[in-house]
């Protein structure tokens, strides 16, 4: 593979350990890690990408999403609900989906991610109806080429047992921890710059019973990956946990071996201040997604004072049923904004907000060779236009967060152009989106 220089960044934002801003640096690749940074790198045998006049960030990677769910966005009946009956409307549409909806939703999520500069991905997969798998996903990610931590998430408590999934979505406890087996032992790549790592998902503590969260937390260590599942997401999540469990999620979480830095949980809004300092003690992972909880009114997640006891916290874009939108540079965005709404006005910077969008993320997804630019880091590197009109007049980098441009110019995932000039370079776009858009329109019939 060819060499490739990033020449001339206008200002390099590289979240490495010091926090390092270069002006009017490069950045030489190969091979799919970051093998230079300076200034007037020699341009032999490269590939040269002219970054003039753009600031260049580490790719921003999202720590949870529901990509499927891209193919049910503005549904009625759905916009203007609180989560359980949200969940309640989307259920039955989503039990027509097959094998083709699951990967075409998904090339269309990650498409969007992508061209909103992020480089890795996790998703939370947890209903797999008529044959639907989540290799279906794995295959679009792959063709997409953006780096992937699919989850194999699960259901089992339907209806007819007191849960809120139809029965014909959920799955036998046996049969899940079996499939989460095999496409470990089918996927999972623990080295460094891996493409894909799974992870094991249970969906939330109220559409499983405890001895699957158990199970599952076994399974997951006994293979040596990650554990993602819905925590303390709003009041009726904090409702349930203590009329069911006796107990509120964090301890629930830790009773069942889901705390650790093997462990994220997605939205944690309702976390009090002894669940923070369980979080930040036991090294355990929190996806942050500030559009999804605006949009179903579940609340501002404490991420003040998540960061300031010590704990990982990550972005997510959540699913598109939820939040609509898969823009990661809008989540940071959000993020900065809900904090200073509680908090005031300097409560979170922008140049938080990014550290959080890509060095945080990666920290929560447990990859620490991605999330900043440093040499022997891959390769995932963000350039975005600061000539664009959202930036004009602009003094600081922070303007990338603050004002925009919130669409990417390039994107490099393990040194592969995977966005060049704003445009997708990996599929057909306008072809994909005529797919998905027909799937649609059938399921809305």
């Amino acid at each position: 593979m060819t060499d490739t220089l990033i020449r001339n960044a206008m200002t390099i934002l590289t979240m490495d350990d010091v926090r390092s801003e270069l002006a009017g640096a490069d950045i030489r690749i190969s091979g799919g890690v970051i093998t230079a940074i300076g200034h007037d790198l020699p341009t032999d045998g490269c590939a040269i990408v002219d970054a003039t006049g753009a600031v260049v960030t580490p790719g921003l990677v999202n720590t949870h999403h529901h990509l499927y769910q891209t193919l049910t966005r503005a549904v009625p009946g759905g916009q203007d609900a609180l989560l359980f009956g949200w969940l309640q409307t989307l259920y039955p549409i989503w039990a027509r989906f097959g094998p083709e909806e699951m990967f075409v939703s998904a090339q269309i999520g990650l498409a969007e991610l992508a061209l909103s500069g992020c480089s890795l991905t996790s998703d939370h997969l947890y209903l797999f109806p008529n044959g639907s798998r989540l290799d279906d996903t794995i295959a679009a990610a792959a063709e997409v080429g953006l780096r992937f931590h699919p989850t194999r998430g699960a259901m089992s408590i339907g209806e007819s047992a007191g849960g809120l999934p139809p029965d014909l979505l959920v799955e036998d406890e046996a049969a899940i921890l079996n499939d989460c087996i095999r496409v470990i032992d089918a996927f999972h790549d623990p080295n460094p710059g891996a493409m894909v790592r799974v992870g094991v998902a249970p969906c939330s503590p109220f559409s499983v019973t405890r001895d699957l969260m158990r199970d599952a937390a076994l399974l997951a260590r006994e293979k040596g990956v990650m554990l993602h599942t819905h925590l303390a997401e709003n009041d009726e999540d904090i409702a349930y946990s203590l009329e069911k469990f006796g107990c509120r999620p964090g301890q629930y979480a830790e009773d069942l071996g889901w705390t650790g830095d093997d462990v994220w949980h997605a939205h944690c809004v309702k976390l009090d201040a002894q669940e923070i300092s369980l979080f930040a003690r036991s090294r355990t992972g929190v996806a942050h997604c500030p559009c999804s909880n605006c949009r179903l009114g579940s609340g501002i997640a404490p991420v003040r004072a998540m960061r300031d006891a010590g704990v990982r916290v990550g972005l997510g874009v959540d699913g598109s049923a939820s939040n609509d939108i898969g823009n990661l540079m809008g989540e940071a965005r959000q993020a900065m904004l809900l904090q200073r709404v509680q908090n005031g006005a300097d409560a979170m910077s922008a140049r938080e907000a990014l550290e959080i969008a890509t060095r945080g993320g990666a920290q929560v997804l447990g990859r620490d060779d991605c999330g900043q630019i440093a040499v022997g880091k891959r390769a995932d590197i963000a350039i975005w236009d600061a000539r664009a009109v959202e930036n004009a007049g602009s003094w600081d980098a922070a303007a990338l967060v603050l004002a925009g441009p919130a669409k990417v110019r390039d994107l490099f995932v393990e040194g592969r152009q995977v966005v060049a000039d704003g445009q997708m370079t990996t599929l057909n776009l306008d072809a994909t989106i005529a797919r998905q858009n027909a799937l649609a329109a059938r399921l809305a019939e």
